[in-house]
């Protein structure tokens, strides 16, 4: 059996693509790379890039999605985690989130993984996201 050498993509539902695919943009620094709109299903996609072309984050509106807040205590999604290569960089995310006026934690130890360093955030949605340094960084 081969084996996994990465992740291709996450998908994320979003109440309003055309509110957060700006936000991820701007704030994230993605780059809108396709979109695509089913009629006949109703839901809207729009596929985001990083721009090392490491990763894609792909938006999606439902027609029914719940307006319910995100928690990440119920089943399913609890966060994500971008990776940077430093804690300098990580502390540089940190002044980005606050010129983009993102409430956002200040770059702190992460009780997940001993010498590692987390900055944690929202979407417009209220999803749990992170910007991660590693232990080695």
């Amino acid at each position: 059996m081969s084996t996994l050498t990465g992740v291709h993509h996450l998908a994320l539902t979003v109440t309003d693509v055309d509110r957060s695919v700006p936000w991820y943009e701007r704030v994230l620094d993605l780059k809108e790379v396709a979109r695509r709109e089913d009629a006949e299903t109703g839901i809207r996609k729009v596929v985001l890039r990083g721009r090392a072309d490491s990763f894609s984050v792909v938006l999606v509106q439902h027609p029914d999605t719940e307006r319910g807040d995100f928690d990440e205590r119920r089943t399913g999604l609890d966060h994500v985690a971008f990776t940077v290569e430093s804690y300098v960089e990580l502390k540089e995310w940190e002044s980005r989130l606050a010129e983009y006026g993102v409430t956002h934690t200040t770059a702190r130890a992460s009780r997940t993984l001993p010498g590692s360093a987390v900055v944690v955030f929202r979407d417009p949605d209220g999803i749990q996201l992170e910007v991660w340094a590693d232990p080695t960084s």
